[in-house]
């Protein structure tokens, strides 16, 4: 199942760029987040090919027109979809900017695609299985991530959603090297041993984590929320509270926070 998720990813990545390239029109949704004709080409091709592949699993998508209700339509298990991750990204032309694929099983991700498509570059996993890294069709390595060393960390952050907040954690890490990037690209740096922490205290959408948050796992890593349990998924608004994505299980980073919110 994982091959052809990543090569759905692959399509839809293709329809991005081949908009990408063209003048770009954007468009408003209710709560003022861009939405272009690249976000609505990967979703419908995402949903026409998840659905054919599995006809029995509901697939939530980020521009579904409408959602079911977790507890009463998906039965523990469904798809997870963010069409187009990174949208002001895509506007900006950074190329930082990702398709989303994740299958969710009583609550948590079991598959998990994320795709690059500027860099061609997919980052994949399924439980169990580990985590994997791709790059303009090269073969295939498997990615872990590494030790925290206190004096020595690389702090990876939003570009538009860092917040007051992460500002203040970061002023506890004095020496720590901060890198920023767009979409769940944040989540691969630390599943591939790039960076060591991604602290997220602005509200995200289940499907900008679902995927990223398999690959971090199965390389090694956690996705938790402040209390220290793993993130879960199928929450009735399909919103996430604070996260920590932490590469080493070991390192003491919910005590880094603690103050903060």
């Amino acid at each position: 199942m994982l091959a052809e998720v990543l090569s759905f990813c692959r399509e839809a990545g293709a329809e991005i760029l081949r908009l990408y390239a063209a003048e770009i029109q954007v468009t408003y949704k209710e709560d003022r987040s861009p939405l272009t004709a690249a976000d609505k080409a990967s979703h419908e091709l995402l949903l026409r090919r998840l659905t054919g592949l599995t006809p029995g699993i509901p697939v939530v998508s980020e521009e579904s027109s409408s959602r079911p209700d977790p507890g009463a339509a998906l039965d523990g298990q469904f798809w997870l979809v963010d069409p187009l991750d990174g949208t002001k990204e895509f506007l900006k032309r950074s190329g930082n900017f990702t398709v989303n694929v994740a299958l969710i099983r009583n609550g948590q991700p079991v598959v998990g695609a994320v795709f690059a498509p500027v860099p061609n570059l997919a980052y994949f996993a399924q439980r169990g299985s580990g985590a994997w890294r791709q790059e303009s069709g090269a073969e295939a390595i498997r990615i872990h991530t590494r030790p925290a060393v206190a004096n020595r960390l690389r702090i990876v952050a939003s570009k538009d959603h860092a917040g007051p907040e992460v500002k203040a954690l970061l002023e506890r890490f004095p020496t720590a090297e901060i890198t920023s990037i767009g979409s769940s690209l944040k989540f691969c740096m630390v599943a591939e041993g790039r960076a060591d922490f991604y602290p997220r205290f602005v509200g995200t959408m289940e499907w900008d984590t679902a995927a990223a948050q398999c690959v971090v796992e199965e390389s090694g890593g956690r996705v938790l929320r402040l209390d220290g349990a793993p993130l879960s998924y199928g929450k009735r608004d399909w919103r996430n509270p604070a996260i920590l994505t932490i590469g080493d299980p070991e390192f003491d980073w919910r005590m880094s926070v603690t103050g903060i919110l």
